[in-house]
């Protein structure tokens, strides 16, 4: 039942002149958020949406919808339903003054923001379900794209480290240039120089013509190295010293080129106890550990199975032609996608549900439809590691802005998108200081 139009959810406009209206109106939608969600609610009148929705759809965490829409509703342009779980909904103001002003506003072109405009965005959104797991990675994301600082993806196989990487490029001032990936598990020692370096013509036999490296493909763009836990200690040596001189040689070339590149790199090795065993450089880890961004395992989140199958599934009925509700999932096949444990992640569970809905005779798949590429996979061989509560990753994640900030707390508040009065109370709630070292929990 809709709550009544002067209930406490839905509180009347203060009155005021129509040039504190314009004022204030102006103010309100000066938000991107605020903004985007005036426009998405105006544009479906006749449709109603929980938090949730609107998280993923947006990318932001529950706290910053739900102010957006507190402010948007006391305002008198949204409404909120209550009884059981509360939805939200586009309202017609009953003052004509703010009825003219919102259809001003719904007929200005909206402005395509950066992150609307990036494709890897639209792909990680579609990976975004109802744990808020994956929107504390976004804002990680965010602020990684605002510096040129290193960052490694920590993630297991098809749980989407390519797609982050390349949001984190074309979020960043970056965008305009190349994005180089190089997979470093495909590399062996004998093609790694020329590839990364390049090489000039006659430089060794089959080097009929210059070819450059990726490293200088990369200038002013971004290199992503994935699986780089997988280089040799050989390579590890010529990549740290490329980072450190951001100058190289083009093999069999006697001149230096200077190169600006930003680094992006991802592993599904644990790269710390490689250091302590000595497989992997402690020189080389610190340089592309500046900023450490990790993806939580599909098992790790099982709440959003059954969102992100219906959203494969809908992907598939789309692409063959299809109405998007051609094809849906039993019950009981939702509950076997539940209980397998993923190790495949992402990328194996799209590929799942476009084989069942390939082999499904009917409209709807059925559990014997399912076919896993592990089936012998046990769900005991699978133990997902302990997430960081969502107050020990804010905590972690206001640290790691103050230090790259060199602590200029305007600096950091200004790449955590705060104002400084927000900032300074969190440095006092969470007790922050410049020798103050994050927990393992908070890593």
């Amino acid at each position: 039942m809709d709550a009544p139009i002067n209930s406490p959810q839905n509180p009347p406009v203060r009155p005021g002149t129509p040039h504190d209206e314009e004022a204030r109106f102006r103010n309100l939608v000066q938000s991107p958020l605020r903004a985007g969600l005036l426009r998405f609610l105006s544009a479906r009148p006749d449709e109603t949406f929980d938090a949730e929705s609107l998280m993923a759809t947006f990318g932001r965490m529950r706290l910053d919808i739900q102010n957006c829409l507190k402010e948007l509703i006391e305002f008198g342009v949204a409404r909120s339903i209550t009884g059981g779980i509360t939805r939200y909904a586009s309202q017609r103001p009953q003052r004509e003054s703010i009825a003219l002003l919102l259809d001003t506003f719904l007929e200005r072109r909206a402005a395509i923001s950066t992150e609307d405009q990036a494709p890897s965005v639209q792909r990680f959104r579609e990976m975004i379900g109802r744990d808020e797991k994956m929107l504390v990675v976004f804002e990680w994301i965010r602020t990684a794209a605002k510096s040129d600082i290193s960052v490694l993806i920590l993630g297991p196989t098809g749980s989407g480290k390519e797609v982050v990487a390349r949001m984190i490029h074309e979020l960043s001032r970056r965008v305009g240039e190349k994005f180089q990936a190089v997979n470093c598990a495909a590399l062996p020692d004998s093609l790694f120089e020329s590839e990364l370096f390049g090489y000039e013509k006659g430089a060794f036999t089959g080097a009929h013509d210059r070819k450059p490296g990726r490293l200088e493909l990369a200038d002013h763009g971004t290199l992503f190295l994935d699986e780089i836990g997988d280089l040799s200690l050989v390579a590890q040596a010529k990549l740290l010293r490329a980072l450190e001189d951001r100058r190289i040689e083009r093999l069999g070339g006697q001149k230096a080129i200077d190169v600006d590149f930003r680094l992006i790199s991802a592993t599904n090795r644990p790269l710390d106890l490689f250091v302590r065993d000595g497989r992997f450089r402690e020189d080389l880890y610190y340089r592309v550990n500046a900023f450490a961004i990790r993806l939580p395992s599909l098992r790790e989140r099982q709440v959003d199975i059954p969102v992100l199958a219906s959203r494969f599934l809908a992907r598939y009925c789309a692409n063959n032609g299809l109405s998007l509700d051609a094809k849906s999932f039993a019950p009981e096949a939702v509950a076997q996608l539940q209980a397998y444990p993923w190790p495949g992640n992402i990328r194996e569970l799209e590929s799942t549900v476009s084989r069942a809905a390939l082999s499904a005779p009917g409209r709807v798949i059925r559990a014997t439809d399912i076919e896993f590429l592990h089936a012998n996979v046990s769900p005991a061989a699978f133990t997902p590691a302990k997430l960081p509560t969502l107050r020990e990753a804010e905590r972690a994640h206001i640290m790691r802005a103050l230090e790259e900030a060199g602590w200029n707390k305007k600096e950091a508040a200004r790449m955590l998108e705060i104002s400084r009065g927000t900032l300074y109370r969190k440095i006092l709630e969470y007790g922050l200081d410049p020798d103050a070292k994050p927990s393992q929990s908070e890593t």
